[in-house]
């Protein structure tokens, strides 16, 4: 029974352009090419008889040269055969970055193992065929697997399990709008797989790469999602950061597990915020799935509801504190409102020293109250805070003889 390692869209290289600071990219950058190591302690731990990368190791075909030497150095300590297809982000057309001279040079000095598959032609190896299905430029119009209809299956070894290796997107399994998220669009037309009954009947697996996410389209087919994830889940069900490891007997259903890879988590929450309450528990939340870590992490908020004044400070204070040990803070909602309470209005409005503040904070309350635009109501809301922020300092700034005056 022999037993592979499938992956696909390692995507060295990509930018993270969103995300602003600049070492922080590099972080990102960086853990694709340390999640390789893993995937070379799975295939030790394992006994791998194969490692099947299906399309876009790369994610462009200007990838600098340094980056490619430290990616071939790492792949090099993998202990067993590594075949690769390219896909749609690293073609390997003409302008690709497999046609490079210094990739092709490089390859031949520090990963002679890998095996770059540019003809769709069975290769062959002990107890295992594979069915290349390169992606030759970045958009294919015919299916990258119609050779197969052609194949003399009758010329390939009987006794040995038959893997097909491919790159897009399977007829029939359409994932909307986070298909062309993961292929980077214009896919709608262009490198869609035709897998047709003979073919799922002639093999024993399908490993295909270009869905960035774990998924089953059937019992012998599989995309194996990315091994470093690169975008927040769409919901608790999709599973990134892993490989697969895929156990082969001829013409029976093949044994599929997965192994974890990640070396980055990105967490993503939505919640409603209208307490301190449910300020608690979002707390809660963040210590679980940060705690102390610095540099390793990843956070979505989808959030909205409404706070006092003092609440709202305290939600944006600690949002400021936690920013710094992430790699990348993203908000995303209806936002929280700020509302004064009544202790907090009389705060603003009940000032018997200070009457202009009064009337200014009357002012604000009422606009705030007629006010239908969004980012009026924003810039009310933020004035408002800012009054009261000035309220605080001054109360606290007062002797304490003074303080129990109606600001205090």
């Amino acid at each position: 029974m022999p037993r592979l390692l499938h992956t696909a869209d390692w995507q060295i290289g990509k930018p993270f352009r969103w995300v602003e600071d600049q070492q922080k990219r590099v972080r990102l950058q960086q853990a694709r090419i340390e999640s390789i190591s893993r995937i070379a302690e799975h295939a030790q731990r394992q006994n791998a008889d194969a490692l099947l990368v299906a399309g876009d190791l790369f994610d462009s075909p200007a990838v600098p040269t340094a980056t490619v030497m430290e990616v071939l150095e790492v792949m090099a300590s993998i202990p067993c055969p590594v075949l690769v297809i390219p896909g749609n982000h690293d073609h390997g057309g003409a302008g690709g970055i497999w046609r490079r001279t210094d990739v092709q040079r490089e390859m031949q000095q520090r990963c002679p193992g890998l095996q770059l598959l540019l003809e769709r032609r069975p290769i062959k190896l002990p107890e295992l065929v594979v069915l290349p299905c390169p992606l030759l430029r970045q958009h294919e119009g015919e299916s990258p697997t119609a050779w197969l209809d052609a194949l003399d299956w009758s010329s390939l070894p009987a006794d040995s399990s038959r893997v097909v290796l491919a790159h897009g997107s399977v007829q029939g399994f359409n994932g909307g709008d986070d298909d062309l998220e993961a292929g980077g669009g214009g896919r709608a037309e262009s490198n869609r797989l035709r897998l047709g009954p003979g073919i799922e009947r002639e093999i024993d697996y399908i490993a295909l790469g270009d869905w960035h996410a774990l998924h089953q389209v059937s019992e012998r087919c599989w995309y194996s999602g990315t091994p470093e994830p690169d975008r927040f889940s769409r919901s608790s069900a999709e599973q990134r950061g892993q490989i697969l490891q895929v156990d082969l007997k001829r013409q029976r259903p093949p044994q599929v597990t997965t192994l974890g890879t990640a070396g980055i988590q990105w967490h993503g929450l939505k919640m409603q915020i209208n307490s301190n309450t449910d300020l608690e528990q979002l707390e809660h939340w963040l210590d679980q799935q940060v705690g102390r870590r610095v540099g390793k992490d990843l956070i979505r908020l989808e959030l909205d509801g409404q706070l006092s004044l003092a609440d709202h400070q305290a939600f944006t204070q600690r949002l400021e504190q936690l920013e710094p040990s992430l790699l990348h803070l993203r908000l995303r909602g209806e936002g929280i409102h700020r509302r004064p309470q009544a202790g907090e209005l009389s705060e603003l409005t009940d000032r018997r020293d200070g009457p202009l503040l009064s009337a200014v904070a009357l002012q604000l309350l009422g606009e705030l109250e007629r006010s239908n635009d969004p980012e009026q109501v924003t810039l009310l809301e933020t004035a408002l805070c800012e009054l009261h922020r000035l309220c605080e300092r001054e109360s606290g700034e007062k002797p304490r003889a003074q303080k129990e005056a109606p600001c205090a």
